[in-house]
Order: C-alpha cells, then structure tokens, then sequence
C-alpha cells in the first residue's frame, strides 16, 4: 500500500482507530530516537525548568498562537 493510499483512508477511521495509530507510529518514532547523553541532559533541564520556573497552560499557547500566526 502506498503512502497515498494510506492518507486517503485515514478519514474513514474511527476516533478509537486513529488514536491507536497514533499511538503505534509514536511507539515507531521513540523507537528511532537514540538516547544521548545531551538528549537526556536537555530532557533533565526541561523538567527542572518546569518545576521551578512553571508552565505555560496548553491553552494559553494555543490561544496565543492563534491570536498571533493565523489569519482572521
């Protein structure tokens, strides 16, 4: 099957359907990743970072987002 078959059957599935291949090509994606010894510092930082220094709530970004890069 190609890639464009696959895209174009995509809308036929269910919300259950595409949460499961979402979560298989994530599963592919994180097996392709290497775990360096900088990738793990960063990731440690980012963390460190969060708890120190706080979140931005995922819907002030979007909103942000929205209100700054797209066209109304």
């Amino acid at each position: 099957m190609s890639i464009a078959e696959i895209l174009d059957e995509l809308p036929k599935l269910d919300v259950e359907e595409r949460h499961t291949l979402m979560d298989r090509l994530n599963e592919l994606e994180a097996a392709t990743i290497e775990e360096t010894p900088e990738l793990l510092a960063a990731i440690d930082e980012g963390i460190r970072s969060a708890e120190e220094e706080g979140c931005i709530p995922l819907e002030t970004v979007r909103q942000e987002f929205e209100d700054k890069w797209t066209t109304k």
